[in-house]
Parts: structure tokens; C-alpha cells; sequence
């Protein structure tokens, strides 16, 4: 298969033409690499490939022999590096499949390879020290967004149809909206971190993907959720299957719309402009939207202090379990200066101000929870901005500590983050772009805990009323497949 006609074909595409038998997972695995070879070198976004002739034969499974590439931090595969952009990590090897790793093999997914993020994927944009910026496809002196940059970047690309990708604080939204892709956070408890973490960050991060069309992340999901033995909790299962709601209309949705951020932050004009035409396609598909505010529980100071004590706590633990591991020293040798400093503030954060970090928590999910009782969906645009310059997040980080670098990520993603905190699902959308650059603009819907059925059936409408799929980045696999 030749790449021209590979990018052509989303994931479920592609493992359809296995099933009929007219293309085989080797094929479509010599597309990929030759994908990867073609655009990589202009965008950074895959930092090690390798041979797949020890992988488990697809067979008859959902996603047979459809190219796969994992983020490096969240999934180990057994045997593979998982370094968390980090030098401190620097050729850490994996023991043993993580529960998610599994999944993915069974779902037929062909792994051959990971995806850069930033150091312990603790920004959102992906410029880590150990192997460099990852680069926007539309714009490539833009950031390519984080944490999972790399795996938004060769998606966008045409590398792979669709990728790994985690979230802890709006990390598959953000290069969603960057690349011009559609990117769901599950809700808490929708998929196993296990086994080897019961939940991350007190429950902040999930796993889940980044995808050119609705219908692949909806068919990932439903290969990789559900509990697995040992985990603190787990959400409902749905009434149905994910790949059977994207067929489904939505209705007529209740839908607030909140277009200037918590903490005061503002939304730029180009962001606006497209949340104001997002607003009018909703309402011709016959949504009821309206603006409305949804009140946090607590002021955006408070809510940034308690995520500096609960990150950094959770670093802090990270690192020296790593550093002991590897028996590596914890220093600007072995970590970026925010990392260090945010390692540092994490010592100094007490037992009961993390507790009372994790009662902040509680009463931000308790807010959101009253809020969709009222609205079926809140949307937002995912970014205040479009996709920022590189070196935009590290101008004078060198003089910030844990608490000022958390607020600066805040600052330039505030409308996330809070998703994470009340575990509940969000995605982003690419309805529309920036009449001015061309570049994607993502936004954001939220709905209440457990109700990714809503969120699919409303995204594969969008989808179609506004198809994004035929946009094409400046650095695309089947442009340069051509040169």
C-alpha cells in the first residue's frame, strides 16, 4: 500500500481492509514507517521505532493490524524503553505489559513505536530537554501542544490514524486542539492505570487517544475500557457500546457555553470568533445554547494552590522512586529547571495540605456535578489561543517555582483542568479554524460523570455538519510521500 492511499484511511478503515483481506498488517506497518520516515524529521514527534516480529498475530481482533504508536510515559510494553522525556529515565526498561498494553495487543493495535512528551509529561507543550520540540504539522515554529504532543503531531501528520495518549490535566485535549484532531478524556475510572499505579495523581490522569476521525476513538474505548483486578474504583459500564453511539443522533441538547475562563484569563479574538460560529452550527442542528457560568466551588487561587500541593506531591514521590531505581542523582543534570523546581516545592508540601488539596478536589467535582444537572453539555473553547510559538512556556521559567510554573499552565490551558479534577468527560472538537492562519481550533465539551455516550453522539454530528478530516497540514505524509 502505497502512503498516499494509506493516510487516506482512519483506523477503522484500515482494520476493515485486513478483515476483507485486501491489504495485510505488514503492509500497512511498511506504510506507517515509511510515513514516519517521510515527516518526522520536519516535527519530532516519534523518538524510537522498532521491529515488531515479536508481536502477537492481529488475527480477527477490532483493530487488526492498524499501525499503533504509544506515548512515552503511562503504557509500558514489555521490553521497550519508557523514558518520560526525561534524562532521569534516560533507558528505563519496561519489566512487563501494564493492563493497558494488554488491551492493545488484544485489540489488534501493531505497536511500533512511542511518541514524545515532555518531561514527566509535566507541561502542555512538548519541547523536553532529553530529545527536543516536538513541532506543530500546520505550523512547525508552533508548539505541537502537550503532554502528548508527540502523539497529537504524528497523528496530524499522517503518520498513524490514531495514537496513545493520557491526561492529567488536559493533555489529550490540548494537542487535540493544536493538531486539528478529535481527542477524548474518558472519565475517571473508565480505564485500568494498573498495575502498577492504582491511580494516577490522585485520580487526575486517564488514558486514552488521539484521532483524526469520531468513530476510532470511540472503537479504541471500547477495546480498552473496563476494570481490571485491584483498582481503587471504576466507572459504570455504558449502556452500549462507544462504536454504536457515533450512529446514534443526539437529540436536542442543553448546552452552555462558557467563553471566558475561570481565573480571568481571556479568550483571544480568533478563539472567540470560532466558538461564535461553533454556537450558530449548534443551534442550526437544533441545540438550545445559551452562555452560563459554572461555578468551580472555589476561587481560581485556591484551586491553583491545591493543584501546585497535589502534582507536586505526586512528583516528588516519582522522582525519588525513579532516581533510586537508577541510581541517578536528583539535579539540573538530570532534570529541567520546572521539573527541579516543582520537585523541590513537592518536599515542602505537608501531609494535611495535601489532604485538604484532595478536599478542593471534592468540591470542585460536587460544583460540576450540580451544573449538569441543569445542562446536558458545557462547551468551551479548549484553548484561550491559538497554538502558542515554541519557547513560549519556557521564557523565565528558570526563575519560577512549583507553585508558578503550575500557575502558568493554568494560565495558558485554563479551561481543562478542571475536567480532571471532577473526573468527569471532555473532548475536543476541530469544528473550525482560524480564518487568519488556517490553523485548527479546538473546541471543548464537557458532560456529566459516565456520559461519553453523549459526548460521541453529538462529536460524530459535528463531524459530519463540519468535516474536518480532508484538512490537511503543511507537513502531511501524503504530500511528502510525493516529493
Amino acid at each position: 500500500m502505497k502512503v498516499t492511499e494509506y493516510v487516506k484511511f482512519d483506523a477503522v478503515g484500515l482494520a476493515d481492509l485486513v478483515a476483507r483481506g485486501e491489504v495485510t498488517p505488514a503492509e500497512l506497518e511498511a506504510a506507517a514507517r515509511e510515513a514516519t520516515r517521510a515527516v518526522d524529521p520536519r516535527i519530532n514527534a516519534v523518538v524510537e521505532t522498532w521491529p515488531t516480529d515479536d508481536e502477537p498475530a492481529p488475527g480477527s481482533a477490532p483493530l487488526a493490524g492498524v499501525p499503533f504508536l504509544i506515548k512515552d510515559i503511562g503504557v509500558t510494553m514489555a521490553g521497550r524503553r519508557m523514558e518520560l522525556g526525561s534524562r532521569l529515565a534516560a533507558g528505563l526498561v519496561a519489566r512487563a505489559d501494564s493492563f493497558l498494553m494488554r488491551r492493545l495487543r488484544r485489540a489488534g493495535l501493531v505497536t511500533f513505536g512511542r511518541t514524545a512528551t515532555p518531561e514527566m509529561a509535566y507541561s502542555n507543550t512538548t519541547e523536553p530537554a532529553l530529545y527536543g520540540a516536538t513541532r506543530n504539522p500546520w505550523d512547525p515554529e508552533r508548539s505541537a501542544g502537550g503532554s502528548s504532543g508527540g502523539a497529537g503531531a504524528a497523528v496530524a501528520a499522517g503518520v498513524v490514524p490514531l495514537a496513545h495518549a493520557t491526561d492529567a490535566a488536559g493533555s489529550i485535549r490540548i494537542p487535540a486542539a493544536c493538531n486539528g484532531l478529535f481527542g477524548l478524556k474518558p472519565t475517571r475510572g473508565r480505564i485500568s492505570a494498573g498495575p502498577d499505579f492504582d491511580e494516577v495523581f490522585n485520580g487526575l490522569a486517564v488514558q486514552g487517544c488521539v484521532s483524526r476521525t469520531v468513530r476510532d476513538s470511540a472503537a479504541l474505548l471500547d477495546q480498552i475500557r473496563g476494570p481490571e483486578p485491584g483498582d481503587p474504583y471504576f466507572a459504570q459500564e455504558p449502556a452500549r457500546p462507544y462504536a454504536e453511539e457515533v450512529t446514534r443522533h443526539p437529540g436536542s441538547l442543553r448546552i452552555g457555553v462558557l467563553g471566558q475562563a475561570w481565573g480571568g484569563h481571556r479568550t483571544t479574538v480568533p478563539v472567540t470568533d470560532a466558538l461564535s460560529r461553533t454556537v450558530r452550527l449548534l443551534e442550526s442542528l437544533g441545540h438550545r445554547v445559551q452562555e452560563t457560568e459554572a461555578g468551580l466551588g472555589v476561587d481560581w487561587e485556591e484551586f491553583v494552590l491545591a493543584g501546585a500541593r497535589q502534582w507536586t506531591a505526586n512528583l516528588t514521590a516519582q522522582v525519588d522512586e525513579l532516581a533510586a531505581a537508577l541510581g541517578r542523582p536528583v539535579d539540573s543534570t538530570t532534570l529541567e529547571p520546572p521539573v527541579l523546581a516543582s520537585y523541590h516545592y513537592g518536599q515542602r508540601v505537608g501531609g494535611a495540605q495535601f489532604v485538604s488539596a484532595l478536599a478542593v478536589r471534592n468540591r470542585v467535582a460536587r460544583s460540576l456535578a450540580q451544573y449538569f444537572d441543569a445542562y446536558d453539555l458545557l462547551l468551551t473553547p479548549t484553548l484561550p489561543d491559538l497554538p502558542v510559538p515554541l519557547g513560549t512556556h519556557a521564557e523565565g521559567a528558570e526563575a519560577l517555582d512549583g507553585l508558578g510554573w503550575l500557575r502558568r499552565l493554568f494560565d495558558l490551558s485554563p479551561f481543562t483542568t478542571v475536567f480532571n479534577v471532577a473526573g468527569t468527560p471532555a473532548m475536543s472538537v476541530p469544528v473550525t479554524a482560524d480564518t487568519g492562519t488556517g490553523l485548527p481550533v479546538g473546541m471543548q465539551f464537557a458532560a456529566g460523570y459516565g456520559r461519553e455516550d453523549r459526548l460521541f453522539r453529538l462529536a460524530a454530528q459535528l463531524e459530519q455538519a463540519s468535516p474536518w478530516r480532508e484538512r490537511t497540514p503543511v507537513v502531511w505524509a501524503g504530500h511528502q510521500a510525493d516529493d
